[in-house]
């Protein structure tokens, strides 16, 4: 995942300010050397590592921070603010046109995403109740308009191709057909080059004039680290694009381009690929990005992602039972679904605060253990999941042998479901008293996964 070398290294240095009760103006300027050493080796561009401290420097080694009750908290939280800061401040909207449709310009090199995520975008914004248009301005690249037919088509989007024609009359029909139809979003996919030339930037310029695009978004892969940086320079001179889409974030991406390209170009990471599913676009909040960069977790998103990909119905009746107490193996068997929603186990613990990224990496979270426990209990009986105490051990050994593993697999499950059941009643309060389960849904309502009840195996 990206930023996890930087993460490290920024925690290793802030572990040795929390360490001292209070701080010297070289114990700031030592750690800030770090922070510049660490900043540098995730491939941040050197003016921008240099800038950054120097200002995290002055603010560390103010009175208010020097003498304060918890020196250590106040210079991270003045790190936090000014990497988010850094990424650009807040998330930006899209700039809608007053009158429909709202055009949007995808631009790059060539290989660094573009029609993969026009589709995503493209979903993106018909999930908020748009009619996207996919345009096919790609003309040059083998099976470019194939290409985006099948991703397009793949999210139920439209596509508006004309062959091989220019593209800039292709973009300015698409824009007629998108106000004769109803489209009220134009989502162009242009060409791209391997490299930057004349004849690639001349085409560009003339869509745009054109059909004065809303939006000029330049989409560049996070893994070509610097390089990502100097493309977008070189898009911004030419074009003035309005935000950047980075791609691969969720890559092995030591997370420079991210933490430069707002300095370089003065202009805002707008959207980052995550994954290579469609729905693996996000919103760029630098805050919450600095949030997990320094290791404080990033609940918003997670909490987003489950209230999108879990079943908020099911989840209400799950609290319902977990309340009264008759939370049965079907039930289990129904979270394990909602949480293979919700991606990998890792992915989810990462957005937790104070989630110790070293610790969590040593850490064996199997996500198979899931799909194991998952064909334990569709092993049973209808009578044996909603009566798990009926379970003896020659029904232990049909179970077993139905899923094709050990009958220590068995048994272990059928005690972690038992401590689980014990510890709902506990938090169903005594005497009548019951309490509100404010877990999120989908996490079986109070099933704490790094603690010992847990059905998803060691971690």
């Amino acid at each position: 995942m990206a930023f996890e070398g930087l993460s490290e290294k920024l925690s290793a240095a802030f572990k040795k300010l929390r360490s001292k009760g209070k701080l010297t103006e070289n114990d700031v300027k030592e750690a800030m050397r770090e922070v510049r050493l660490a900043l540098l080796e995730a491939d941040v561009n050197y003016k921008v590592a240099k800038e950054f401290t120097a200002k995290v420097s002055e603010r560390a080694i103010g009175s208010d921070v020097m003498e304060s009750l918890t020196p250590a908290q106040m210079v991270i939280k003045i790190v936090n603010e000014e990497l988010t800061q850094l990424m650009g401040g807040e998330e930006v909207h899209i700039k809608w046109a007053s009158k429909p449709p709202t055009v949007i310009m995808m631009c790059g090199l060539q290989g660094s995403g573009k029609t993969t995520h026009t589709g995503k975008l493209a979903k993106m914004l018909k999930k908020e109740g748009h009619r996207p248009l996919a345009v096919a301005c790609d003309v040059y690249r083998p099976a470019a308009i194939e290409q985006l037919k099948i991703v397009a088509g793949g999210v139920g989007v439209p596509v508006f191709e004309m062959g091989k024609a220019n593209p800039v009359k292709i973009a300015k029909a698409a824009v007629k057909h998108a106000r004769d139809y109803g489209n009220d979003v134009v989502i162009l996919d242009t060409a791209g080059r391997l490299h930057i030339d004349e004849a690639l930037m001349g085409e560009l310029e003339k869509i745009k004039a054109e059909v004065s695009p809303q939006e000029i978004f330049l989409v560049v892969d996070s893994m070509t680290g610097q390089d990502a940086v100097n493309v977008a320079k070189s898009f911004n001179d030419l074009l003035d694009i309005t935000g950047v889409v980075l791609t691969k974030l969720d890559g092995d991406t030591r997370g420079g381009a991210a933490l430069s390209v707002r300095s370089v170009t003065g202009k805002p990471i707008r959207y980052a690929g995550t994954g290579e599913k469609m729905d693996d676009l996000e919103v760029f909040h630098p805050d919450r990005m600095a949030g997990r960069i320094l290791g404080m977790g990033d609940m918003l998103t997670l909490i987003e992602e489950a209230e999108e990909k879990l079943d908020q119905k099911k989840a209400q009746e799950m609290a319902e039972k977990l309340q009264k107490n008759k939370f049965d193996l079907n039930d289990l068997l129904d979270q394990f679904g909602q949480i293979k929603r919700m991606g990998p186990i890792k992915g989810i613990l990462k957005k937790l605060p104070g989630m110790d990224m070293n610790k969590l990496d040593d850490m064996d979270v199997d996500d198979n253990i899931i799909y194991r426990n998952e064909a334990i209990i569709l092993s049973m009986t209808p009578e044996e999941r909603a009566k798990p105490s009926i379970i003896n051990p020659s029904r232990k050994r049909r179970i077993a042998k139905g899923c094709g593993l050990k009958v220590e697999e068995v048994n272990k499950l059928l005690k972690q479901f038992e401590q689980m059941q014990k510890v709902m009643k506990q938090l169903g309060g005594k005497k009548g008293k019951k309490r509100k389960f404010k877990n999120l849904p989908g996490l079986g309502g109070g099933m704490n996964p790094m603690g010992g009840n847990n059905p998803f195996g060691k971690m």
